[in-house]
């Protein structure tokens, strides 16, 4: 199965571009930014969207506005720095399930040690989708 997408790339590749093209340093700003509800340029939202934030172009907004959220929070996992770790402990206690899902991924994938109050809590959230991606995380975090 393949894991590119419509867009003739993944996530990954995408974030990974958008790095070479400007530095790691300022895509995590900008996904900091997107968490933390402030706007960043297009072309960044294009990078960690992909074809569904096309609707950037023409002001039309597809679908709810924590999208931006969870893209922030899906590029953070390719584009890393520990400077995120507030916005991403934010994240946590988002109103979107989905944001909650894409944080408790970064904490997995970045170890991020500081999280792990608010992961053990979110092991008993009202989704699913959350609870496991708790339960991954917490097992993650207890790693050695």
């Amino acid at each position: 199965m393949s894991t590119s997408s419509r867009w003739g790339k993944t996530p990954r590749q995408s974030v990974e571009d958008e790095c070479t093209r400007r530095g790691v340093g300022p895509v995590v700003a900008g996904c900091v930014d997107l968490l933390n509800g402030k706007a960043v340029d297009d072309d960044l939202v294009l990078a960690l969207g992909g074809p569904p934030a096309d609707w950037i172009r023409n002001g039309e907004p597809s679908g709810p506005p924590y999208w931006l959220r969870v893209w922030a929070a899906r590029g953070l996992l390719y584009a890393w720095d520990v400077s995120a770790t507030a916005a991403v402990i934010n994240a946590l206690q988002d109103d979107a399930w989905r944001v909650r899902e894409m944080a408790l991924k970064v904490v997995a994938r970045h170890s991020v040690h500081a999280a792990s109050g608010r992961v053990d809590e979110l092991r008993s959230d009202t989704s699913a989708r959350v609870r496991a991606a708790a339960a991954r995380a917490s097992r993650q975090l207890d790693r050695p």
